[in-house]
């Protein structure tokens, strides 16, 4: 394992959605496909973040193993030799490193993180301590495998500034204790994206397109029926503007169905904006994208039920030993300078 390492992974809390598999699945496939042979992919299922918020405790093991099948669903390579799939807490080392770097992290700086203020919003009293210090864990699971390279949604650039700073911390007191991942910019520039990239509800295009319950007519779940997921995108909100544009800050909600559609169909978002800017009719904008989006799902969903599951436990077991035996050196490095054990 001296290869660079390229992380990411996705919350097992709920069912994706059309955003998570345009903003993190897709983007990982792409970057396997690419840089498979030349870096080391960690995919990595963060099952502890899962409860920051409230969630289902009772499904929440499978829905770890769901989100893994959904991954090799949207065209992952289990296979691949370079490639490791884990549960977070099948590697005890992330919950360890998070506490210690809890020690080095400052309540101002986490209590800035726009996520954090965004689901506390109106609840402070009664907000657990972990949604207010995921952060630090999230920065754990990056610096135990010296990731250099992190794909994330435009809404974790914050977080991945953190790990930088915490990360540069630690090594002025300790000297070079992490490899400190790249800036956002680079990561960009890595992944091949002038920008992350942000789904939004379809009925409130100003929000990402969000799992929660409170917006089941602007998210399309992975798991949605078809023809019902089509009906969506007709419903969707666009502007009273009554010409096409795509401008994400003043027409949110049409820049997201122009970013949809050509993120499924593959093809460049700059060629689908010169096909249809100035047109006028919405509606047939709309239909385009219901048609795009029903014929993915549908492609989609015959490849997940043809995941086989026992393979995907077996590749588990073999994954989750070698990332603890590589997340253990990284644990006993931090320990040994912070003066928890001797140094050799």
């Amino acid at each position: 394992m001296n290869k660079e390492v390229i992380l990411t992974g996705i919350r097992s809390n709920s069912i994706p959605t059309l955003g998570n598999y345009l903003g993190a699945f897709l983007p990982m496939v792409e970057l396997q496909k690419q840089y498979a042979g030349d870096y080391q992919i960690n995919m990595f299922v963060p099952d502890l973040h899962s409860f920051t918020t409230p969630v289902d405790h009772d499904t929440l093991y499978q829905n770890s193993i769901q989100n893994l099948k959904f991954f090799i669903a949207a065209g992952l390579d289990i296979e691949n030799k370079d490639t490791f799939i884990y549960r977070q807490s099948y590697v005890p080392a992330h919950s360890e490193l998070a506490w210690i770097l809890d020690c080095f992290s400052y309540t101002g700086e986490l209590g800035r993180m726009i996520q954090f203020k965004e689901k506390s919003e109106g609840n402070s009293e009664s907000v657990s301590v972990g949604l207010f210090n995921y952060p630090v864990l999230m920065a754990a699971d990056i610096l135990l495998y010296n990731a250099r390279w992190i794909p994330l949604g435009e809404d974790q650039q914050q977080h991945l500034e953190l790990t930088r700073d915490i990360a540069q911390r630690m090594n002025n007191k300790f000297s070079d204790l992490f490899t400190v991942p790249e800036d956002w910019k680079k990561q960009l520039a890595f992944a091949k994206r002038d920008n992350g990239v942000r789904i939004r509800s379809l009925v409130n295009p100003e929000k990402k397109m969000s799992k929660s319950i409170s917006d089941p007519r602007g998210t399309i779940l992975l798991t949605d029926d078809p023809a019902d997921a089509a009906k969506k995108v007709m419903g969707a909100t666009t502007d009273s503007f009554g010409e096409i544009v795509f401008d994400l800050k003043e027409r949110p909600g049409i820049s997201n169905l122009l970013q949809i559609l050509a993120l499924l169909s593959e093809r460049p978002l700059q060629e689908v904006i010169a096909e249809w800017e100035g047109k006028t009719r919405y509606g047939e904008l709309k239909q385009a994208v219901a048609e795009t989006v029903e014929s993915f799902l549908r492609g989609f969903q015959d490849a997940y039920s043809a995941v086989d599951e026992a393979t995907l436990l077996a590749k588990l077991e073999k994954d989750e030993t070698a990332m603890r035996a590589t997340s253990e050196k990284t644990l006993l490095k931090v320990q040994q300078a912070v003066g928890l054990r001797p140094k050799e």
